[in-house]
């Protein structure tokens, strides 16, 4: 026996006559005995108290009963069940037949006479209705609300009812050896499986419309639909005669004895009742009846409080917590009490016995505080806080011998030492697998309580944010410890309770998961919202060589330069060949990278410092960080060029090839400023060993070229003067170009350098650039000028050398950029040098289209010093090559006079070629023109030809008046026609609105 769940109390003995059946109305017995009388017995306390009218209204009393009246002959034949209708005030009774009488005098009101040799019944009090079973039939009545019943159908069976019940709309009978379920709407039997071989079928309702079947001493749960339901089982000590419910128990009459089983799955025995002789057994509204020969018996039940109190006590938490739920809702607050003691007793129980997952669930149900748990886990260091009181430690497990290990296994000194080393070991192992299991236990009990905990600090964080947002001031709880934000956390430098329990939970769960080998699952918690005390779990992860995790502690505080510096130096030491033992995984530079992409909009500059190191073994990816971020470029290349002038230029050229238009002026300035200090620097070196050759192109100086071809946004003048005057003509002439000066650029190309191709793909850019800019026309001269220097013999070298030496100082930084697509009016001052440095003046500006009768080449070979020579294969293949672009007429006017018309050919014969294709297409273009002004002429002539004839019934479309002899005007459409002075008003009108809508305007 678990606990005593029913007081037995003897309330009738020695009754006169046998007792065949009995109930119980209100606070009395109703007994019908073997001679056929109906004997009414009431408590004998109320016989003293007449005048009590509760004592009448309440149930049975714990207490002996006395004979109040006797009616005989109530029944003729032996009384086999009565049943009190309560809702109705009726009282039911099968014998001879079925009878119904009113209560309390006990008047007969009708009797079913279709009932008689009835064995068996069922009523349903919701519905009003009443089967029973006669013979092998089945019928269903249904009460009228009155004193009567009327017959709603009848089925047959294959054979006598022996128990029946409702069950829903339909009817389960026990016929034979098994079960059946009556479909009450069709009358159709299904079968539900056998009753046994040793009991008669016992069919029993259970209050949620289930039903309970007896089969042999197993008594089965079925649904309305005579379907099992799982692990519905309830194994007698042997078959039972009669089962009734009352919950949370259900009583078994048993042969020798009255068992006490409780509802709840494994429907465990709770108490056994010695009775011999038993003959009924009834539940009344709060006792059970049990009735013997002459003699009966009350079970009253203990109350539940009491009950709870004994199975708590004999360590059967379950049940204490299934009747817990049973307390009535006016005892909600010593109901929550009670649940949590016990399953704070109940978890403890659990956890001295090694069942550590459910006793965190029974933990987890007590609402007990997670500082009280981990009392329980000396290993685990939690923060300390004013806030939290410290946690008492249960009394019954305090001393627990197995708690003083420390619960971690790992801390030596919390160990006591043994004698026997043997042992030791093996305690050890059992120690450690018992604390990983703890600790396994403890971690499903903190990720259960974190979301509660969680939502709660954030709560209050938030609220704490809008109250300061709006003036009010805080008070701090008497902390000084402030919380270190996470992600999306802000600064807040005050404590509260909830952040406090997070921080201890967040800190506790943590170091177990780290105890129990979970280092992934650890560095993912880090990872998302968390309130970690920094201080505890730095110390405990650096002890641990946990580094990564380290690193993602520092990272979701906000702590990134502890986090960078550490990285940079694990970065370190995993590139050297030894590396360090407690270094498990190896760490790279990309990981330092990974790490700077989301401070590169909050951090700038703690970006730049720690990029430094991984920009020469990562360059690519730096960039791509720099980019990504959008870091200002000026600001990477300034603090380059301060702290690490030799990656300045690594820095611009990769920004370069990535993206070409996030260069910005500036940067261009300082790329070409440092290629040309290395070229300046190379040729500094070799011209001193008098090395130097202007054909000598070493890759710094590839470099300078391709820049200063390539980019348009640096300043030309500033490298101007850099420049040395006798060398790196090619550059100068590049940045001349750059400045417009294209005379001069080529006069470089040509007598300098001596590469005429030079100077032709230079002209070439020049037209190249006017014909994207629509003034392609203006830039074929630039050809022209070519063609001069190549006809105007050169100066000597010195002079040539002074004039561009002049030309160089002069230019100011105050000259405006312009592209090579810009074209400018050169002072009057510069012109003139040019013209005598390239021995011609520009064609822009010169070239007149009156022929004097003597060509230019002429008059400056005429004023030509020195006799040098005409460079007239130039010319010839410069004509030839590009006579599509230059202007014919002006092109032969600067040609010598004895220039030879068969070496023109090349040049003349495409152009006049060209010109005659042009003339005869714009002439077939006129013709065509021609053609279609006469076409249109014809048209009009047609249409001037159209016939209108106006009848005395034509009217005006404008004023709906006949139109007669007066004159008229006719629409485009030929049909429409009005009075002339109707048309003119309208168009008078029409101005009129225009003119209105304008001066609204």
């Amino acid at each position: 026996m678990v606990h005593t769940a029913y007081d037995t109390f003897q309330l009738l003995n020695n009754s006169p006559s046998k007792i065949d059946a009995i109930e119980s109305y209100r606070s009395n017995l109703l007994i019908a005995c073997s001679d056929g009388s109906l004997r009414v017995y009431v408590p004998e306390s109320s016989v003293s108290d007449q005048s009590d009218f509760h004592s009448q209204t309440l149930g049975l009393h714990q207490g002996p009963y006395v004979l109040e009246r006797t009616l005989n002959g109530f029944s003729r034949r032996q009384m086999l069940a009565m049943e009190v209708l309560v809702s109705r005030e009726l009282l039911l009774s099968l014998s001879e037949s079925i009878a119904l009488h009113r209560l309390p005098d006990l008047e007969t009101l009708s009797v079913i006479t279709k009932a008689k040799g009835a064995n068996v019944y069922s009523w349903d009090d919701k519905r009003g209705l009443l089967c029973f079973g006669r013979q092998k039939r089945v019928c269903i009545y249904k009460h009228d609300g009155g004193s009567g019943f009327v017959e709603v159908k009848e089925f047959g069976v294959p054979d006598t009812v022996k128990s029946m019940s409702w069950c829903g709309e339909n009817i389960c009978l026990g016929i034979r050896r098994e079960y059946k379920i009556l479909n009450t709407s069709n009358g159709v039997l299904s079968e539900v499986f056998s009753s046994g071989r040793i009991a008669a079928p016992l069919v029993v309702a259970l209050p949620p419309g289930e039903l309970l079947l007896g089969k042999d001493n197993i008594g089965i749960l079925v649904n309305q639909n005579g379907k099992l339901i799982q692990e519905g089982r309830i194994c007698w000590s042997e078959a039972p005669a009669a089962v009734i419910i009352q919950k949370p128990y259900a009583i078994g009459l048993l042969g020798r004895h009255v068992e006490i089983r409780s509802l709840r799955v494994p429907y465990p025995l709770i108490q056994t009742v010695v009775l011999r002789n038993v003959r009924h057994l009834l539940r009344s509204n709060n006792t059970v009846i049990v009735a013997l020969d002459n003699s009966v018996f009350g079970f009253f039940p203990v109350p539940l409080g009491a009950q709870i109190v004994q199975l708590t006590a004999s360590g059967n938490f379950e049940e204490a917590l299934a009747l817990c739920k049973l307390l009535p809702p006016e005892d909600s607050s010593l109901r929550s009490s009670k649940e949590q003691s016990i399953h704070m007793r109940y978890a403890h129980f659990l956890f001295e016995n090694g069942s550590y997952e459910e006793a965190m669930e029974h933990f987890l149900a007590s609402q007990v505080e997670i500082t009280y748990v981990l009392a329980l886990y000396p290993s685990i260091i939690v923060p300390k806080s004013s806030c939290i009181p410290e946690p008492q430690k249960f009394a019954d497990v305090a001393d627990a011998p197995y708690l003083s290990r420390g619960s971690s296994g790992l801390s030596d000194d919390l160990d006591s030492p043994s004698s026997d080393v043997f042992e030791s070991d093996e305690m050890d192992i059992e120690s450690e697998k018992m604390s990983h299991n703890t600790l396994m236990a403890l971690i499903k009990y903190l990720q259960k309580k974190r979301y509660s905990v969680i939502e709660k600090a954030t709560t209050e964080g938030t609220e704490e944010v809008v109250s300061d947002a709006v003036g009010d001031n805080f008070i701090s709880y008497g902390t000084d410890r402030s919380k270190k934000p996470t992600k999306g956390r802000i600064h807040i430098p005050i404590t509260s309770i909830a952040r406090d329990m997070a921080a201890i939970l967040d800190t506790a769960l943590l170091q177990a998961l780290f105890l129990t080998g979970q280092s992934s699952a650890a560095t993912n918690f880090l990872k998302v919202l968390n309130y970690c005390d920094v201080k505890i779990c730095d110390a405990f992860l650096q002890e641990r060589s946990q580094f990564a995790c380290q690193i993602e502690l520092y990272r979701c505080n906000s702590m990134h330069h502890e986090a960078l510096k550490l990285l940079h130096q694990l970065v370190e030491e995993s590139k050297s060949e030894q590396t360090p033992v407690e270094l498990l995984t190896k760490f790279k530079p990309d990981m330092i990278i990974e790490y700077l992409k989301p401070l590169c909009a909050t951090d700038p500059m703690l970006v730049l410092e720690f990029s430094l190191p991984v920009l020469e073994s990562c360059p690519m990816q730096t960039i791509e960080l720099f980019l990504s971020g959008n870091i200002p470029a000026d600001l990477v290349n300034s603090y380059l060029k301060q702290h690490a002038p030799d990656m300045q230029a690594t820095y611009l050229e990769l920004m370069l090839a990535m993206n070409e238009n996030s260069i910005s002026g500036n940067l261009q300035n300082e790329m070409v400023q440092i290629y040309l200090s290395e070229v300046l620097d190379f040729h500094a070196e070799h011209n001193s060993q008098q090395k130097w050759d202007e054909k000598t192109c070493p890759p710094p100086r590839k470099k300078l070229l391709s820049a200063l071809e390539g980019m348009s946004g640096y300043t030309p003048e500033v490298l101007l003067k850099r420049l040395p005057p006798d060398a790196l003509y090619e550059e100068r002439a590049i940045l001349l170009g750059k400045l417009n000066k294209h005379e001069l650029a080529l006069s470089i190309y040509v007598h300098k350098l001596h590469v005429p191709e030079l100077a032709l793909s230079y002209c070439d850019r020049v037209y190249d650039s006017g014909l994207q800019q629509h003034s392609a026309k203006s830039y074929g001269n630039i050809y022209l000028t070519l063609l001069q220097i190549y006809l105007n013999p050169r100066k000597t070298t010195k002079k040539f050398e002074k004039k561009i030496t002049n030309l160089v100082s002069a230019q100011s930084p105050r000259i405006p950029k312009v592209g090579l697509g810009t074209t400018g009016k050169v002072k009057g001052g510069r012109s003139k040098k040019i013209a005598e440095i390239g021995g011609a003046e520009d064609t822009r500006f010169s070239l007149s289209g009156t022929d004097s009768g003597k060509s230019d080449g002429d008059t400056e070979d005429a004023a030509e010093e020195g006799g040098s020579t005409i460079m007239l294969d130039q010319v010839l293949d410069l004509l030839s090559r590009r006579w599509d672009r230059i202007h014919g007429a002006q092109a032969l006017k600067l040609l010598p006079r004895d220039t030879k018309l068969q070496n023109l050919l090349p040049f003349l014969g495409p152009l006049l070629r060209k010109s005659s294709e042009a003339y005869r297409n714009f002439s077939v273009i006129k013709s065509l023109r021609e053609c279609e002004n006469l076409q249109v002429k014809d048209e009009l002539y047609n249409q001037r030809k159209a016939v209108l004839k106006i009848t005395s019934d034509s009217m005006c479309s404008l004023c709906n008046k006949r139109i007669g002899t007066s004159v008229f005007a006719v629409y485009p459409n030929g049909k429409t026609i009005v009075h002339f002075v109707c048309f003119r008003d309208s168009q008078n009108m029409k101005a009129v609105g225009r003119g209105s809508q304008l001066r609204k305007r």
